[in-house]
């Protein structure tokens, strides 16, 4: 029998939890209520809280200011082609960390641990100005090579591959395999909820990046979604009805990623703490 104290127990932590649910999709309803809308109606007291019929003319004002298919590619190929890159390259340096030893690692491992404390803006005008060298500069590359190696990606695949047994490693050597075979073979099948909790992290701080590619892309062309977005944010006048929807857009893509790994994702959070 549940008595009262219980009950009044789970009650409230139901409606915390409902409370917590409204806090969490409130704003995202509210945008997408925005993208149906005209941009005078967006702010209109009491507020319109179900979809206007306004999408389709958001839509198309949105497509003309930008060019929105073009902008959706970018974004695509540029983070899709950064993610496995800088997944790969992580994975690689993390396996080096892990599981070999040689002369310097422990030193080299704390300057990749301390690069962390560095603001990207103090690297800014350096990376800027490599860019310039290489006449890089309004191009795929210039976004997507400056952070392949990132930190936190190392320092999580290091932490998973720690807790791959030694004997699974030596065994592949006795029988005869190379390092590549084992690391492609061994390594990365048994390290794949980490690959996926790497591959989201990376994926989402790409695709949501503003402030370099804004800076080394100068063409419509070549613009990314969240440097398009901010383009539409005028000193005159804020069409808020294209910017909730191209907003709205904007977000579909790393929920689709997100949903589809979210189990490996958790289980490689959680295989860090994991150790043989």
């Amino acid at each position: 029998m549940i008595t009262s104290k219980k009950l009044s127990t789970k009650i409230g932590i139901y409606c915390l939890l409902a409370l917590g649910v409204i806090l969490s999709i409130g704003p995202f309803y509210w945008m997408l209520i925005g993208s149906s809308l005209p941009s005078g109606e967006i702010f209109h007291l009491p507020p319109k809280l179900l979809p206007g019929d306004y999408l389709v003319k958001n839509l198309q004002s949105l497509n003309e200011s930008l060019g929105i298919a073009k902008i959706f590619w970018n974004s695509i190929f540029i983070a899709i082609v950064y993610t496995i890159a800088s997944t790969f390259i992580c994975a690689m340096a993390g396996y080096a960390f892990a599981k070999f030893r040689f002369k310097g690692k422990n030193f080299f491992f704390f300057i990749i641990l301390f690069s962390l404390m560095i603001p990207f803006q103090v690297t800014l005008i350096p990376l800027f100005e490599l860019m310039v060298s290489f006449n890089w500069l309004n191009t795929y590359q210039a976004i997507i090579l400056p952070s392949l190696a990132s930190p936190f990606a190392i320092y999580l695949m290091r932490q998973n591959m720690q807790a791959v047994p030694d004997s699974i490693i030596e065994a592949s050597r006795v029988d005869g395999a190379g390092e590549l075979k084992i690391f492609f073979s061994v390594i990365l099948p048994v390290t794949r909820p980490a690959l996926a909790a790497v591959a989201i992290f990376q994926f989402m701080s790409q695709w949501n990046s503003l402030l370099w590619p804004l800076i080394t892309l100068n063409s419509k062309e070549m613009f990314t979604l969240p440097v398009a977005l901010s383009s539409l944010i005028g000193m005159a006048r804020i069409d808020y009805g294209q910017l909730m929807l191209g907003t709205t857009l904007s977000t579909i893509p790393i929920m689709i990623f997100f949903l589809v790994l979210q189990k490996q994702f958790i289980s490689g959070i959680l295989g860090g703490s994991v150790k043989e």
